[in-house]
């Protein structure tokens, strides 16, 4: 009785149970348990060799050294053969059983522990993936160029990557918790242990920068960045952070700092309304002057504040002028009336440039009072035009004066020819007197012609500009003089090979070599035919350059290199003239941005060299 209730004990187990006799250790008692592990087909009476189930070959075995020599075993998570359910894990005991102290059997017992087994080889494979990560992030961390640590709630240092050791040029064998604050500058040593100790508190984060001393025992400046390591609901215990050296980028940004505190400064002190504007054309910056100017704050003057101190017939021009330069980009530049403080409009020139760089484009205005200068500008061009109308008046009259004098000194010439021919004088001196008399009149007509000639080549003057072939000109210029050079029997040589053309005034260019030649023609040496040169070529820095050389009477010229010539001077006072073609040279030369040189010699001649303006000569074929 009491055998049949163990046994239904047994068969209940939730632990499989089998006997196992004799040397071939055949199934005698079977649970349902163990019933579930060999499967359906009844193994009671069968060997464990031939209804093997479930057991690997080797437990076989084990169960075969086991009856032989009589000692237990307990194989734990022992892998059981399945089908496609998957693997099973039984911890497996195989205790012999003795009878007459003789082994007769086994007693098999099998405990399923697939949960914990696949529990454990999971934990086991996180284990390595924990360790495989934690290798990573410690090869990450470690070779970063900055500085990473860990800290508990107490404010301990649990790990610091090896940089920290590099740029403090402290061992790895000392105190990390003593040493640390000790290369904390020390006027900031107190403010990051109340800053990091506060965040542990509040079981937050922290940033904040601090200097910390290098190997060399420079102070560089740190960033330092923790994040706790949060496990809800408890307040945290780690802190992980990192230290990265900001010190070139903090000085770089107080250089910046302080740079444009300067250029703030300098445009304060500027007595000028300087302004700046976004990529818009929306003013964000007015130095201090433009509010002193408009007596506006920066608030009232708002985004567009020049345009509303323009006067209001101008806004809206300057307006569309300050858009299309958004637009465009273009520089913006023009004069307009801005009103000052005391109501009263002033003149300004208002400029704007656009500067572009790796923040974008941006605006810089400037507003120049030019009040003072553009009304002494109106003051002189007022002067200026009454001076010019003063000038063609005067020369109106002198050229009406000369013109209206000529029928009276031809009437004059008249009634002298008619006295000659028709009258006697006793006189002894009557002859000399008529002599004297007939040169006067010939002075005066020549110097009435000579007049005319000269306000009619000084209204040329502002001839306009053509390229002219120099040898043309003074072809022509020679055929006006043919009766001066046949009466003299000169010899012009024209030599315009080395500068053939000449962009110049056509009329200006002809009275200068009229002037030039008719000079070398009339002021001839007595003892020689006279021998004149006209030569057009380019000096060494390739400026064109015009030479008239003679084998004159030559003159005195006065001690200063470049000599004035003064209208009715004239230093051979013997032979006919008004005195005033070389100052009309000189006017006309200079008038277009040359000058005029002379170098003479007495009894041996002269030569006048006159350099055109730098960018007269149009090219040379």
């Amino acid at each position: 009785m009491r055998e049949q209730h163990l046994q239904d004990i047994l068969r209940r187990l939730p632990a499989g149970v089998a006997t196992l006799e004799g040397e071939e250790l055949r199934y005698t008692f079977i649970n349902e348990a163990m019933a579930g592990l060999l499967g359906p087909a009844d193994a009671t009476g069968q060997p464990v060799a031939v209804h093997a189930g479930p057991w690997p070959a080797d437990l076989l075995d084990v169960m075969q050294q086991v009856y032989r020599t009589g000692k237990a075993y307990v194989a734990k998570a022992c892998q059981l053969q399945t089908g496609a359910a998957g693997p099973i894990y039984c911890d497996v005991a195989l205790e012999p059983v003795l009878d007459d102290n003789r082994i007769s059997g086994l007693l098999l017992f099998a405990v399923d522990v697939t949960v914990q087994e696949q529990a454990r080889q999971r934990t086991h494979e996180l284990a390595i993936e924990t360790r495989r990560l934690d290798a990573r992030l410690r090869v990450l961390t470690e070779t970063a160029p900055q500085i990473t640590f860990t800290v508990d709630g107490a404010g301990r240092y649990e790990y610091v990557s090896p940089q920290w050791y590099l740029f403090t040029g402290q061992p790895p064998t000392c105190d990390l918790n003593a040493i640390w604050p000790l290369l904390i500058h020390p006027d900031d040593r107190l403010r990051v242990l109340y800053q990091s100790e506060a965040a542990r508190k509040a079981g937050v984060g922290w940033s904040y920068e601090y200097r910390l001393r290098r190997y060399d025992g420079h102070y560089r400046w740190m960033l330092s960045r923790a994040l706790p390591e949060l496990h809800a609901p408890g307040q945290p215990v780690y802190w992980h952070g990192a230290l990265t050296e900001v010190h070139d980028q903090r000085e770089l940004s107080e250089a910046r700092r302080r740079g444009e505190a300067e250029l703030r400064f300098l445009a304060d002190s500027i007595p000028e309304l300087i302004w700046t504007a976004t990529p818009e054309g929306f003013v964000e910056y007015y130095n201090r002057f433009t509010e002193d100017y408009s007596g506006l704050s920066t608030d009232e003057l708002g985004p567009t504040g020049w345009i509303n101190l323009l006067h209001p017939s101008e806004q809206a021009a300057a307006g569309r002028q300050w858009v299309h330069c958004i637009a465009t980009g273009e520089p913006y530049e023009n004069v307009f009336r801005m009103r000052r403080h005391d109501g009263r409009y002033r003149w300004h020139i208002i400029r704007a440039r656009q500067l572009t760089d790796e923040q974008g484009p941006r605006w810089f205005g400037a507003c120049t009072d030019v009040d003072d200068q553009h009304r002494l500008r109106q003051v002189l061009q007022t002067q200026y035009d009454e001076l010019a109308q003063a000038n063609r008046d005067l020369d109106t009259f002198v050229y009406t004066a000369s013109h209206d004098l000529k029928q009276p000194v031809l009437n004059l010439r008249g009634l002298f020819d008619e006295l000659r021919q028709g009258a006697t004088f006793a006189d002894p001196q009557a002859e000399q007197m008529l002599g004297m008399l007939d040169e006067a009149l010939t002075q005066l007509d020549l110097t009435l012609q000579e007049l005319a000639a000269t306000v009619r080549d000084q209204r040329g003057l502002s001839a306009p500009a053509e390229e002219l072939d120099v040898r043309n000109v003074a072809e022509e210029v020679l055929l006006g003089l043919r009766a001066q050079v046949q009466e003299t029997e000169a010899v012009v040589e024209l030599d315009a090979e080395a500068a053939p053309t000449l962009v110049y005034g056509r009329a200006n260019l002809r009275s200068v070599l009229h002037n030039l030649v008719s000079n070398a023609l009339k002021f001839v040496h007595p003892d020689r035919p006279p021998h004149v040169r006209v030569r057009s070529y380019l000096s060494a820095a390739g400026q064109p350059v015009l030479e008239v050389r003679d084998n004159g009477s030559g003159m005195v010229l006065p001690s200063q290199p470049a000599p004035v010539f003064q209208p009715f001077a004239r230093q051979h006072p013997h032979i006919g003239g008004s005195g005033v073609g070389l100052y009309l040279v000189q006017r006309i030369i200079t008038s277009r941005g040359g000058h005029l040189e002379v170098s003479s010699e007495v009894g041996e001649g002269t030569a006048f060299t006159v350099y055109w303006q730098e960018r007269g000569l149009n090219g040379h074929a």
